[in-house]
């Protein structure tokens, strides 16, 4: 499988517990910041509970 673009695109403030260790998984620390996550399944399922707060596109 290719690689994911991940950028976070909205405030963690107010997000749950849950949230906001998932995005710190997936090596998300501020708005803006990107980087590139193998596609597998957990890190589908990573972005699926925090989609509201990040944009995904295909990497390279």
């Amino acid at each position: 499988m290719g690689a994911l673009s991940v950028t976070q695109r909205r405030s963690s403030n107010g997000a749950n517990h849950k949230q906001l260790d998932t995005l710190r998984s997936l090596g998300l620390r501020r708005i803006g910041h990107t980087v590139e996550v193998k596609d597998s399944d957990q890190a589908r399922g990573m972005l699926h509970a925090v989609r509201h707060l990040v944009e995904v596109e295909e990497g390279k």
